[in-house]
Formats: C-alpha cells, sequence, structure tokens
C-alpha cells in the first residue's frame, strides 16, 4: 500500500529533493500546516526567520545572487503574500531565480473575501515567470518541480505556488519527479552557426569594438569566455550596473562601467565605436540615455537568451540568440586574433581625464573640504576589504558611488537592485549574500533613507550571527533625490531632508558592534577596526549632503553628454 502523507510532507520532502537546504520565511495561518511540517526537516533544511515579508525575498535574492542558486521564500496568505510583490518584480527584472511559496485560504472560500485572502495569482501573473494555486495535495509535487525548472532555466526569474489550506493539509501518496520539460516552454534556444559566422565576421572587420556585458555573463557563468574573447580579438569590455564583476576592475581591458553616473571612457566612447557587442543585456535607458542619439555610427550586435529584448529598445544589426555561454563558446575559434591599440588607447585618454578632473579630488578632496564624500568612503572600504570581498548597495547615491569605486577581482561580486531600484533591498540582500557565500566578505553600502526602509532585518543579523560589515553613507537626506533636486529644480528640497536616530545606538540594542565615523582622520582606522572584527559591524559615516555623484549623463540626454560637476560638462 502506498505510503500516504499531507500536502505539506509533500512539499518539505520535494524541497529535500530538489536539494534546498536554505528557505527565507515568516508564518502565519494560511501557511502553518506547512511550518508544522517544517518543524519535522529541521536537519535538512534551515529555515531563516526575517523580520518581515520583503526582507524574506530581497535575502533570497541576495542568496541566490551570490550562489547561484534558486532562492525559496515561505509565506503565509494575505498580507504576506502582498508584502513580497515588490521582491517578485525585483527579480522578475533582474532576473533572479525565486520559488515563492504562498498560503492561501480553503477552497472553500476563494472568493468569499475570507480573512487575509488575497488573489495571489493575479497579483503575481505580470511579474513572475510562472504563477499558480494549487488546489490538491497531489498537485503539488509536479508543481513544485516545475516551479524549479521553469525559474532557474531560461532566462531566470521568480515562481509563485499558492498553496491552499486543503493542499496543504490533504493526503496524497509521495512520488517526485524533477521536472526537465514543459510543453510551450523553450528555456535554451537552438544556436543557429549562421548567427554565430555573421557575428564573428562583424566583430573581425570592427576596428573600434567595445563589448557591453551584462547580468546575462554571470547568469551563464560565461564570465572567463569573455574575457578571453576580448584578449584574443583585444576589446575593451564596459559593464552594466548589473554585470560589474564580470572581469576584473584591474583587467587592462576593463573599460568602466555604462550609466547615467559610469565612467566616461566607455559612455563617451560608445558614440565613436564603429561596432557594440552587447552580451546579456538589455539596453536599459539608463545605459543609453537618448536612444535616438545613441550609437548611431555603430553596427550593434546583440547576443542573449531572450529574444524578446532584440529591437525592444535599439534596433539590431545581427543578434545570436543564445546563452551567453553557449554563444561566447562558439564565437571563440572563429574570431581572429586582433590588435586596436589606437582605440585601446582612446579610452586610457578618457579614464586619464576622468581622473585628473573627478575622481583624484573626490576620493583625495583637499585639506580645505573637511567633510567626507562617499567616493573617499567607499574607495578606502574597498581598499582595506579582503581578497573576493562582494559588494552589496541599496539604491540611491550610495548605489552609484559604490558600483564606481568598489574594486572587483572575482566573479559574481555585486549584488544590487538594477532595474527596479527598490530602497530598503541592501540590508536583506547582504544578510542572504553572506549565507549564501559564507567564505566571502560582505560589504553593504546603504544610504540613511534605504537603510530605514528595512532595519528590522538587525533582527535577522543578531539571531543568526550574520557577518555582515555595514556601512551606512548618512547624509540626512534622501541624497538621490537631493541632487536632481539641485541640478534640476533649482535647489527646492520638498521633502528630502531626514532627521535620523542614532544609528550605533540602535545597532547595540541588536547586540551589533559599530561606531560613528565623523571626519577622514577617523575613516582609516574605523574600516580596520570593521574589517577585524569578528561578527557584524556598522559604520555610520556622516557625508557632506551637498556632495553628489558625478560623473553623470542628464536625463534624456545623449549618452556622451556627461556632466564632470555642477558647471562643467566633458
Amino acid at each position: 500500500m502506498n505510503e500516504r502523507i499531507t500536502g505539506a510532507e509533500v512539499l518539505m520532502r520535494g524541497l529535500v529533493a530538489e536539494g534546498v537546504d536554505r528557505v527565507f520565511g515568516y508564518p502565519g495561518g494560511a501557511i502553518m500546516p506547512v511550518y508544522d511540517k517544517l518543524f519535522d526537516f529541521t536537519s535538512s533544511i534551515t529555515h531563516i526567520l526575517t523580520r518581515h515579508e520583503q526582507g524574506a525575498i530581497h535575502a533570497a535574492q541576495g542568496y541566490a545572487r551570490v550562489s547561484g542558486r534558486t532562492g525559496v521564500v515561505i509565506v503565509t496568505s494575505g498580507p504576506g503574500a502582498t508584502n513580497v510583490v515588490t521582491g517578485l518584480t525585483d527579480a522578475m527584472l533582474d532576473s533572479t531565480p525565486l520559488v515563492v511559496i504562498t498560503g492561501q485560504v480553503s477552497v472553500s472560500a476563494l472568493g468569499t473575501d475570507a480573512f487575509q485572502e488575497t488573489d495571489m495569482i493575479g497579483l503575481a501573473q505580470p511579474i513572475t515567470k510562472w504563477a499558480i494555486q494549487i488546489q490538491r495535495p497531489e498537485d503539488i509535487a509536479p508543481a513544485l518541480a516545475q516551479a524549479f525548472y521553469v525559474a532557474s532555466t531560461g532566462r531566470p526569474g521568480p515562481v509563485v505556488l499558492d498553496l491552499t489550506k486543503d493542499a496543504q493539509l490533504g493526503l496524497t501518496s509521495w512520488q517526485y519527479t524533477p521536472c526537465r520539460f514543459v510543453r510551450g516552454y523553450l528555456p535554451k534556444p537552438v544556436l543557429d552557426m549562421e548567427q554565430v559566422r555573421a557575428a564573428a565576421d562583424m566583430i573581425n572587420a570592427a576596428r573600434r569594438p567595445m563589448i557591453l556585458a551584462g547580468q546575462g555573463v554571470a547568469l551563464s557563468n560565461a564570465e572567463q569566455l569573455l574575457i578571453s574573447l576580448a584578449e584574443k580579438a583585444d576589446i575593451p569590455v564596459a559593464c552594466t550596473l548589473l554585470g560589474l564583476s564580470a572581469i576584473p576592475s584591474g583587467h587592462p581591458l576593463f573599460a568602466g562601467m555604462l550609466g547615467m553616473h559610469g565612467n566616461v571612457a566607455p559612455n563617451y566612447n560608445t558614440n565613436r565605436a564603429d561596432l557594440l557587442i552587447a552580451v546579456g543585456m538589455r539596453f536599459d535607458d539608463r545605459v543609453t540615455g537618448d536612444t535616438t542619439r545613441y550609437a548611431t555610427q555603430a553596427k550593434i550586435l546583440h547576443i542573449d537568451i531572450d529574444a524578446s529584448e532584440f529591437d525592444k529598445n535599439i534596433r539590431t544589426d545581427a543578434r545570436v540568440h543564445a546563452d551567453a555561454s553557449e554563444a561566447l563558446s562558439a564565437l571563440m575559434p572563429l574570431v581572429d586574433k586582433a590588435e586596436h591599440s589606437s582605440w585601446r588607447r582612446s579610452f586610457a585618454r578618457h579614464a586619464a581625464a576622468e581622473q585628473s578632473r573627478v575622481v583624484a579630488a573626490a576620493v583625495n578632496p583637499p585639506e580645505s573640504e573637511p567633510l567626507l564624500n562617499m567616493h573617499q568612503v567607499v574607495h578606502c572600504v574597498s581598499e582595506h576589504a579582503p581578497e573576493g570581498a562582494i559588494l552589496v548597495t541599496d539604491v540611491g547615491q550610495n548605489q552609484m558611488a559604490s558600483a564606481r569605486n568598489f574594486r572587483f577581482s572575482h566573479p559574481k561580486s555585486i549584488v544590487t537592485s538594477g532595474a527596479l531600484g527598490t530602497m530598503g533591498f541592501g540590508l536583506p540582500a547582504a544578510i542572504g549574500a553572506k549565507m549564501g557565500a559564507p567564505n566571502r566578505t560582505v560589504c553593504l553600502f546603504t544610504g540613511d533613507g534605504g537603510f530605514q526602509m528595512t532595519l528590522q532585518e538587525l533582527g535577522t543579523i543578531m539571531q543568526y550571527g550574520t557577518d555582515v560589515k555595514i556601512v551606512i553613507l548618512n547624509n540626512n537626506f534622501l541624497g538621490n533625490v537631493r541632487q536632481w533636486q539641485s541640478l534640476f529644480f533649482k535647489n527646492r528640497f520638498s521633502q528630502t531632508p531626514m532627521l535620523n536616530p542614532d544609528f550605533i545606538a540602535l545597532a547595540r540594542a541588536y547586540a551589533i558592534e559599530g561606531e560613528d565615523v565623523e571626519s577622514r582622520n577617523e575613516l582609516i582606522p574605523a574600516v580596520e577596526r570593521m574589517f577585524a572584527h569578528h561578527g557584524a559591524y556598522i559604520l555610520n559615516v556622516n557625508i557632506d549632503p551637498a556632495a553628489m555623484i558625478f560623473p553623470m549623463t542628464p536625463p534624456g540626454e545623449s549618452v556622451d553628454t556627461i556632466m564632470l560637476n555642477q558647471n562643467e560638462y566633458y
């Protein structure tokens, strides 16, 4: 006779069968049968109790991004489910694989506005790869298997399984088969060698080529292939925000970061290249600026696993519809060894100009400017961080300053909210990142605004002893909005000044060590103490509220219209 078990136990066994050893979540009434059964699986699955469901899903994102595994979230119905909607959207836009399990009321109560009933599938369908409500226990195992397959294959993304009480409590036999195929879903396109040969011909004919590396490089583990191709064909590599660390910061072919607050050389040369090779990136508006003036002189070669990205924002001249790793592997033998020294020297000239006119003064300001700025703080932390440190950021000026100034030596070393720009992402994502890569140092940079959106997750750090190094870049403002108000809204600082608490006293209430940093002579000793400390540590660094993040391409301008400061353009 077949063993009969509850749907809740089927879920737990299925998670173990998928190799899941860590989940993030928060219990509640409609998911209680699952949590009750989790009690019997604590030797196999570690549950991380965050302090808010948004914290759970952002932590799962951080975990997934550095580990390469699918993050798992378990929350209850109603407000528990709606509290993960921001994280679902963030994960969808940034291609992060998640399986999110939400509780739901009994089948008989559906549609009655029962206590904590929410149409989670209606909410989730536009912001997930797949969302399904499960009403019978026998449907849990096949749905779970399909969820992991869909979330982790093709262009990764989040999946929602909405489990009714009937599905959790009902009895069924145990059988679990991993999913390897879903009708109508073709995650891995068949490589077209005609496309590859056409791409190779374009690369071989180019005299001023530039690679634009996006997060697709990391998602396909193609970092070394990218570097090998760039070295063979002598092509500068610029990275999107999420593509950073695909190539080490110190590599001679690394040209810098693209985008509104990116480096001068790649942004300026975008409109001087004769070929742009976009790998696993989507031509976001923060990268392109005014699309009518974007690289009009260049041919565009686009390599991506998602065909919907082709010609969506920028017209392409050739494309390779494939996983980045597979495409770059096929290109390698067809691409000629080349030398573009004159073209590379132009990048060096622009980089030197940026260094002398922007970076040097920001990182080492004159003694007449006693207030700290974000650039010098990030530079100092990066200089003292252990080899292979992971950068996690919140959103705003702190994000741009840290992405620009942090040095990367290892792949998969940045975790940030790119497309959605979710304030509050940083702290829980840093917790998940540390749990996904326990042997690497995790450095979080956050503003005082974003930090206060999810600071309750200090309780998660306290409970699990998570060793995260936290740097609050505190300017008592919503800094990025303040910068725009200063530049484009005549210094009308509407609702951006902030009265903040004593962050270090708050940290100590959570048994976390830390200290305030007021001046530059305090900075280096404080950073050294932070890294020497075993366990979480917070530096609350007081930043000049008037300091801005430059260079900057103003919104709506051409990508090569670059502000070096408030009064000077490149």
